[in-house]
């Protein structure tokens, strides 16, 4: 039985690259066959009359480790520089405003024509309205450098405002002013927590010399997030904050502290530490969406309900996109209308609503539905956009070969 079970899980891995590689030809998200390889395992076991021992409960788990190196990687990529001002400001600010009104209209709807309470109406909202960057970073890696590096900040700002004010709703059982303040401390206190953990983990990362390094400094991470959760402060921006100090240490390339610190030595420890974390959270994201796709209800996905209602959500979610690229930043909508796909941190936000919070309007099948529908419109986006690298055409007329740049 081991050996078969060895051999189960070698086979997923090698699937989930296959996939992966696959990706970068055929335009179709590895998620959606990641999703689609779950629910073809359950059929299977289903059908043959074999049954595999419940690890749902290892869902939560796994999709926590995955927002954590998620948040992480994501954050090791923002890059604060003048040059970048508008392009952050743009993304910050699609980030924001398009999760702030889809947020509000779909709360609005919930509460006044639904009649369920505000609180849960929120909580319901605020993962469907969160960009999954674990999913739309890989996916812009085709896409012109300045389009690919907005979905690096707008997807990375959106899951951290969301997940904040995530994190805000479910633990504010007070009145809102007294919410607010409470979270305003907590989150200066975690700032100071996590500048003075930045700085002795990386310490660690760039002094330590023993071979088993990078591991040790993400199981650290993972045991400072775990902490803050317990005393219920916002530990993902503790994660932020240390992602970004390093990402940005250039700031701190000073003579004082050029004393301690080897810059082109620190860097390259970052790079490997980026190559690490990537391949971490390659196997968490893998093994998340099979579990995920495993455990889910196949046949209500095909529910007329279900359907409508996702979408719904989903034309409200890409009609307020494209009039927001359309008439307040200005910006090309197509690709980037359509690159806005939900995914990991949408799931594990609606595992952690506890279950008297739960709506059944939305069921567990329309979120996936709307994970599915926005991963495919996302890969259409990919195949219709047509890059900025220099293609060769044919001139029928004299036979010459030319260059020319696409628009």
């Amino acid at each position: 039985m081991t050996n078969y079970i060895i051999l189960a899980l070698c086979v997923i891995v090698i699937l989930s690259y296959i996939f992966d590689i696959s990706s970068k030809f055929s335009k179709i998200p590895g998620v959606i066959l990641l999703i689609a390889l779950g629910m073809g395992i359950q059929l299977v076991s289903a059908s043959a009359g074999f049954s595999i021992p419940n690890i749902r409960p290892l869902l939560p788990v796994m999709g926590t480790l995955g927002l954590i190196m998620i948040v992480m990687e994501a954050s090791l990529d923002i890059e604060i520089s003048r040059k970048k001002k508008v392009l952050i400001f743009k993304s910050i600010l699609s980030a924001l405003i398009l999760f702030g009104v889809f947020i509000v209209v779909m709360t609005f709807v919930l509460v006044k024509y639904m009649d369920f309470s505000f609180r849960d109406s929120l909580l319901n909202s605020i993962p469907l309205g969160i960009i999954s960057s674990s999913i739309a970073i890989p996916a812009a890696s085709s896409l012109r450098k300045s389009d690919k590096e907005f979905v690096v900040y707008e997807t990375s700002f959106s899951d951290i405002i969301g997940i904040m004010l995530f994190d805000f709703i479910l633990l504010s059982q007070s009145s809102f002013g007294i919410g607010v303040f409470k979270f305003v401390r907590d989150g200066f206190i975690t700032v100071i927590i996590a500048l003075i953990s930045s700085a002795g983990l990386a310490y660690l990362l760039h002094k330590t010399r023993y071979h088993i390094n990078y591991v040790i400094i993400l199981t650290s991470i993972i045991l400072i997030y775990s902490l803050a959760k317990l005393v219920h402060l916002p530990a993902l921006l503790m994660i932020l904050i240390f992602g970004l100090a390093l990402a940005n240490n250039k700031f701190l390339e000073i003579d004082f502290v050029k004393k301690f610190v080897d810059f082109p030595k620190f860097r390259k420890d970052i790079s490997s530490f980026k190559n690490i974390l990537g391949e971490l959270t390659f196997l968490v994201r893998s093994f998340f969406f099979i579990m995920f796709g495993y455990y889910t209800e196949v046949l209500n996905l095909f529910n007329y309900k279900n359907i409508l209602t996702a979408l719904i959500i989903c034309a409200g979610l890409y009609i307020t996109r494209w009039l927001f690229f359309k008439l307040v930043i200005r910006m090309p909508t197509v690709p980037m209308v359509l690159f806005a796909p939900r995914g990991l941190i949408t799931i594990l936000l609606f595992l952690s609503i506890p279950l008297g919070s739960k709506l059944s309007v939305i069921p567990d099948e329309v979120v996936t539905l709307v994970i599915l529908i926005t991963i495919f419109v996302m890969a259409i986006g990919n195949i219709i956009q047509k890059g900025e690298m220099p293609v060769t055409e044919v001139n029928s007329a004299n036979g010459n070969m030319e260059k020319v740049d696409e628009i």
